[in-house]
């Protein structure tokens, strides 16, 4: 027992001097201040370039997105994500202990070029975030936390940013494993989730981008704009472009879905006029509504 609360007194201690040292010594690899330039970089183009041209471009909810940027990048591992997450590490390696497994690698790719490391990194993590976006809008109970994220009217970049800290928990677990199990041998992994964060910054930006060709592996502005359609298709009444980084997921397994041009589409999911508003009241929702067990529109 000592040595958890051990973990958890130096989780609490360790982060906050991490974000400390992000904010007080900016580097290549600083995740604070790469965040705020990506933000910066798209929020210029939405305003430089609008899709949507009558869209403010101080939209409905910006300030509250922003907080969630905040909240869900910073101050949530603050509060405790990263104490219990490195706890729930410990006592899962402890449990491979009993049985003599020390450590999870199955496939070694430390000797594998750095880019063809990287690219492997981002092609599993997609998959598997790919698959848990679609539970999260089939399974009702992890619906109810998702929400959250569709509760957007207004499409900008910030809308990235807006979902339930209870994602973040079920995204972390369900990729803990599979990652675990390739031996990467380099710690720039940085570069992969930056880009994947640029990425979703685009997707949710007022921009009407598709890029093509390339649009059947990269996922655009106008591919997912329809993910956030109020209105949704007979035959995919669980949802549609599930994709995060990765568009080509969608067209593998038919779930892309772009009909027209979605410019104008009406956001949301039924019901949302009754969804609370405000950062304090949208967290404790899930946890206050029960499941509703005829609600047919769980996408």
């Amino acid at each position: 027992m000592d040595k958890y609360l051990k973990i958890i007194q130096d989780s609490f201690t360790g982060y906050f001097n991490y974000l400390v040292e992000e904010i007080a010594h900016p580097s290549l690899y600083n995740y604070f201040y790469w965040l705020i330039g990506l933000s910066l970089l798209v929020w210029i183009l939405e305003i430089v370039i609008p899709w949507r041209r009558n869209q403010p471009i101080l939209r409905k909810d910006f300030w509250l997105d922003t907080f969630y940027i905040l909240f869900n990048f910073f101050l949530f591992s603050l509060v405790g994500y990263n104490a219990i997450s490195n706890v729930g590490v410990e006592l899962f390696n402890d449990f491979l202990s009993l049985f003599g497994i020390t450590n999870l690698v199955a496939i070694e790719v430390q000797d594998f070029p750095e880019w063809a490391q990287l690219l492997i990194m981002f092609v599993i993590s997609d998959f598997i975030q790919w698959n848990v976006h679609r539970q999260l809008h089939r399974r009702p109970w992890l619906w109810e936390f998702h929400k959250v994220h569709h509760s957007v009217k207004e499409m900008a970049f910030a809308a990235q940013f807006r979902f339930h800290f209870m994602e973040t928990i079920v995204y972390k677990s369900v990729q803990y494993i599979p990652l675990a199990m390739i031996g990467f041998g380099i710690q720039q992994f940085f570069v992969v989730h930056m880009f994947a964060v640029f990425i979703g910054h685009l997707n949710h930006a007022n921009l009407g981008w598709s890029y093509g060709y390339f649009g059947y592996i990269i996922n655009n502005p106008k591919m997912h704009i329809w993910h956030h359609s109020k209105e949704l298709p007979d035959h995919l009444k669980k949802g549609m472009n599930f994709g995060l980084s990765l568009s080509i997921w969608d067209y593998l397994f038919r779930t892309a879905y772009i009909p027209k041009n979605g410019k104008d589409i009406e956001l949301g999911f039924e019901g949302d006029e009754n969804f609370p508003d405000g950062f304090v009241n949208q967290t404790m929702h899930p946890f206050q509504k029960k499941h509703n067990k005829n609600y047919k529109n769980d996408t």
